[in-house]
């Protein structure tokens, strides 16, 4: 489903002075070398999973020849971000011909056999990872150009000349980041799984955090906003580099269009500019995450430069609701995302997102002093509290229902939750009788299962939280994840929104949220060690 191009109705206008802002918080990118760690090989098993089936020592490779055909598959041991480079040798006779060469990348085993040729999804095949590379004279030190997010590089030699073979000499991964991973202190929760999860939350996090809060290293390599604000509190409660999300904040709000929209996305070369892109919900986030922000530095000034993009996003949406004061039903429109997943009506869920939002507006406005901003989101909050259960509330079901077909979903009822349309004792006994039913239209991101978690907290199910985190995220680490990845459903592990999983992300922003929710709802209750 492509996204809706809103630049021929609304032009770009540009605040200089957010974008100076901007520029001056750009990170310079810390690295390191990194190389592979062993060599192994990957095989589909009868069940169609991918896996390692063989190793061997990196160090082998130095002795190693290659012909036509050959290949050699490097496990550099961790998720990288970086750019790789490679020295050659020839052994036997002088060379007389290139060396031609495909490299192929992999966050994960599958990727590594997946065939590219087989990929038709609707999204560019160019964000597979793999390069042809000829070398005319060996020896040579190979530095490839691209960025590229993987844990296995497989090089295979298309050809050589039958007078020589390619030798190996050396493989190296430049990995770069804005952050280094050992400046954040492990937890230690007496939990194996809890443990091992908040570190695959913060090495996800330390990938995604490039010169922007990227959403994914491999793609799509650039700043969205409803990552940026999950992303931002992980940072919070571990890396703490407030100036990052600083700049994010001040990119979305110094490129609006016309009427204040902001844009779902923002690129940073060869120079910043949004994306084409309108997501209501994204949008209405933008004032969560200005909170969120301020509450982490008490940085005032960003504060009062920012607030009226913030308020700017809520009176747009409040605008354009009905006669009712109902969000109007998007359908098939991707002006609104909540989840990726097959036949979900977003129109409840959109209600929740804006009495959400206008509670975090409301938090603003208090902070600034601004009461008549204050008033008039508690009087349309409350309008839209009172449409959200007249016009989604089925009390023969006792569940919200959304769009013309009276959806059930578990979107629609954990957002309504977050929104605290209903009271504690009957959100609580809403949360758990979805989880009895579970609905058929359900989850299959991180990013719904985040505010899904947030819902079973703010109801009192803290130590289901737990679980449902150990069920989830954990699922993924018994999968084999370095990082956690975009999608992710138990009950379709290949299932990807684009046609192919060959072109998931698996190193993704959204996804890190673990730590936050461990360190922020848990560690000081618990007593746990950080």
């Amino acid at each position: 489903m492509a996204a809706v191009s809103i630049m021929d109705e609304f032009e770009v206008h540009k605040n200089e002075k957010f974008l100076e802002i901007a520029e001056s918080l750009r990170p310079k990118l810390r690295s390191r070398f990194q190389p592979p760690q062993k060599i192994v090989e990957i095989a589909r098993t009868k069940f169609g999973e991918c896996k390692v089936v063989k190793e061997r020592a990196a160090a082998v490779l130095q002795d190693m020849t290659f012909r036509k055909g050959d290949k050699v598959c490097l496990d550099f041991g961790d998720h990288m971000v970086g750019y790789v480079s490679l020295e050659l040798a020839s052994k036997g006779s002088h060379q007389d011909a290139p060396v031609f060469l495909h490299l192929k990348f992999g966050e994960i085993p599958q990727e590594i056999e997946d065939k590219s040729e087989d990929y038709h999804g609707w999204i560019s095949r160019s964000w597979i990872q793999e390069e042809y590379v000829h070398i005319d004279v060996l020896p040579a030190k190979l530095e490839l150009p691209r960025r590229y997010a993987f844990r296995y590089m497989e090089i295979e030699v298309i050809d050589v000349s039958l007078k020589f073979s390619l030798q190996i000499k050396n493989a190296a991964c430049k990995a770069v980041s804005a952050v280094n991973f050992h400046d954040v202190d492990p937890i230690n929760t007496g939990d194996v799984m809890l443990n091992e999860m908040d570190r695959i939350s913060v090495r996800t996090l330390q990938e995604c955090m490039q010169d922007v809060f990227e959403d994914g290293p491999k793609r799509d390599q650039r700043l969205w906003l409803g990552d940026l604000r999950l992303q931002a509190r992980a940072n919070y409660v571990s890396f703490k580099n407030y100036d990052l999300a600083k700049r994010c904040l001040y990119l979305f709000a110094g490129m609006p269009f016309n009427e204040g929209k902001i844009s779902a996305c923002v690129f940073t070369e060869p120079e910043p500019a949004p994306d084409d892109t309108y997501l209501m919900d994204y949008a209405l986030l933008f004032g969560a995450a200005l909170y969120d922000y301020y509450e982490a530095t008490k940085d005032m000034d960003t504060l009062v430069d920012l607030y009226p993009t913030a308020i700017r996003q809520i009176e747009i949406v409040i605008d354009n609701l009905n006669a009712d004061h109902v969000v109007e039903d998007p359908g098939d429109a991707f002006v609104c995302f909540i989840d990726w997943g097959e036949g979900l009506n977003k129109q409840c869920s959109a209600q929740g997102v804006l009495i959400y939002s206008m509670r975090y507006g409301m938090r603003l406005a208090k902070v600034l002093g601004d009461e008549k901003t204050c008033q008039w989101l508690e009087k349309e909050s409350e309008l839209c509290k009172k449409a959200a259960v007249d016009t989604f509330w089925d009390k023969d079901q006792q569940l919200f229902i959304s769009g013309e077909e009276k959806q059930i979903s578990w979107a629609s009822q954990i957002w309504m939750i977050l929104a605290r349309v209903f009271d504690v004792d009957m959100s609580h006994e809403l949360i758990m009788r979805t989880m009895s039913i579970n609905p058929r239209i359900r989850m299959v991101t991180p990013y719904m299962y985040h505010h899904f978690i947030d819902a079973l907290i703010r109801c009192g199910e803290e130590e289901r939280a737990l679980d449902e985190m150990k069920r989830y995220w954990g699922e993924m680490i018994r999968d084999g994840a370095d990082t956690f990845w975009e999608l992710y459903n138990p009950y379709n592990k290949n299932e990807s929104p684009y046609g192919s999983s060959i072109v998931n992300s698996y190193c993704h922003a959204w996804s890190c949220t673990p730590t936050y929710l461990l360190r922020k709802f848990f560690a000081e209750k618990k007593g746990w060690m950080i």
